[in-house]
């Protein structure tokens, strides 16, 4: 009985030793939110793999170009460039996926960054030429899986 009173007082003395949850300044909380999250997989596979790889060497210049086209336009604090691990998109690659409308991007190439930005993330319109078909997301069975 001793101990466990002991420990117990041992617990609620550390407990208020412990630093409380972080609050937010006003000006912290008046941030603008992202309006979009795009990820641009990275993903590379060795040579001779059973499926393709969106990067030879982890390496994107598309994910580089679409950062500076995003800050070019002025959506620095609004748009959000991530490097993503595997999409599960392969044979679709180099993929690219916009959040929040959750717009599937494939074989998309450096070039293909400026309307990316211009249309989409400016314009609100996804570009039709780049989007993965629907029946390809999400299935075993796309038509372009060797």
């Amino acid at each position: 009985m001793i101990v466990e009173t002991l420990f117990l007082g041992a617990v609620a003395l550390l407990w208020k030793l412990i630093p409380k949850t972080r609050r937010w300044t006003p000006e912290e909380q008046s941030l603008p939110l992202f309006e979009h999250h795009v990820f641009v997989c990275h993903n590379s596979r060795p040579e001779g793999a059973p499926r393709p790889s969106c990067t030879s060497n982890g390496i994107s210049d598309l994910h580089t170009r679409l950062q500076q086209l995003v800050k070019a336009a002025g959506l620095g604090s609004t748009v959000r460039i991530n490097k993503s691990g595997c999409l599960d998109q392969c044979e679709h690659g180099p993929t690219v996926v916009v959040y929040p409308e959750a717009v599937w991007y494939g074989n998309v190439r450096p070039e293909d960054a400026e309307i990316i930005v211009a249309e989409h993330l400016v314009g609100g319109r996804p570009v039709e030429r780049l989007r993965v078909a629907e029946e390809c997301l999400n299935t075993k069975s796309c038509p372009h899986r060797g």
